[in-house]
């Protein structure tokens, strides 16, 4: 039986994990990173892919950089090596050990958006569709070639956590129809176009901050592209006040970008750059839990008043 290593990190690699399991492939070791620190407590956390290996009861192995140290992968003399957001590049030496290469399960049309976050990059740059490649893997960073892929139509009403889970399970599926044409030496194999590259960066804290000037439509792509992590801020009498949700509504309006125009138990009425304006359903004041609107209006919020800005 062909002997399989599964590397990989977050909940987007677990459905992946657990469909090699299911097909009787032979996973003789599962990587993943070490385990964190997590919440305010910061509490050692493990990876969720960890977990999905402990309960199957497979040895797990946690480097902290894979480039110094991936003997123990070396030692098992692996077949195929499969990797799904495993969160660090994989050096030469290693990606040379299994005899059927290395593929990865990425979350995107490659090579659109190579890198670390292409689910919150592709509502965040307003893309109508996205999808899942399987690619062999090579030392520059989702430039593999494309082995096969799965588009989906991006819904206006996606987050990154709906679109997640969809692409996941689209991940496991594709990858289930794809191994076997690698071990059987079927498996197409088709160069990138490098010059169609863009890429999706992890989010830094300044890609975070809501800019009221920009078009109602960018910036509801920005409180979905940011839901339900890291989520995504303004700002409200000097304070952090984090925006989890949100709709477009439907008034046009002549008030500055950033001024609330109305509030009501449907929620805050903020007015953005192109005279139109969005809708905040879900929102958390600072040092306060997460909270509906009309919660917050009706409690802490209770001062908050139309004609006021948000981000000042």
């Amino acid at each position: 039986m062909n002997k399989i290593i599964f590397m990989g990190t977050p909940d987007f690699a677990v459905p992946v994990l657990e469909r090699i399991i299911a097909e009787g492939y032979q996973v003789d070791l599962v990587v993943t990173q070490p385990d964190r620190p997590r919440g305010r407590k910061r509490v050692m956390t493990p990876p969720p892919v960890k977990e999905a290996a402990e309960k199957h009861q497979i040895p797990v192995f946690q480097p902290e950089k894979i480039k110094d140290n991936f003997q123990p992968i070396a030692d098992l003399k692996p077949d195929l090596i499969v990797t799904a957001a495993f969160g660090q590049l994989l050096p030469k030496g290693l990606l040379e050990i299994p005899a059927y290469g290395c593929i990865n399960v990425h979350a995107s049309l490659l090579p659109a958006l190579r890198g670390g976050a292409p689910i919150h990059y592709s509502i965040l740059e307003g893309h109508e569709k996205t999808g899942i490649t399987i690619m062999y893997m090579a030392e520059k960073l989702d430039a593999g070639d494309i082995i096969s892929q799965h588009a989906l139509t991006i819904e206006e009403s996606d987050d990154v956590g709906s679109l997640h889970d969809k692409l996941a399970t689209i991940g496991a599926d594709l990858l289930s129809n794809t191994i076997p044409s690698i071990f059987s030496g079927e498996a197409n194999r088709e160069r990138q176009d490098d010059s169609l590259a863009t890429f999706a960066p992890n989010i830094t804290r300044d890609q975070e901050k809501i800019d009221w000037n920009l078009s109602q439509q960018s910036v509801y792509n920005k409180i979905r592209g940011l839901h339900p992590w890291p989520v995504a801020f303004t700002l409200w009498q000097g304070k952090i006040f984090k925006v989890y949700q949100a709709e477009k509504a439907m008034q046009a309006n002549s008030q500055p970008a950033g001024t609330i125009i109305n509030t009501s138990e449907e929620g805050i009425t903020v007015a953005t750059g192109d005279k139109k304006a969005v809708r905040l359903t879900t929102v958390q004041p600072a040092g306060k839990k997460k909270m509906t609107a009309a919660e917050f209006l009706r409690g802490v919020g209770s001062n908050l008043k139309v004609g006021e800005k948000l981000g000042e």
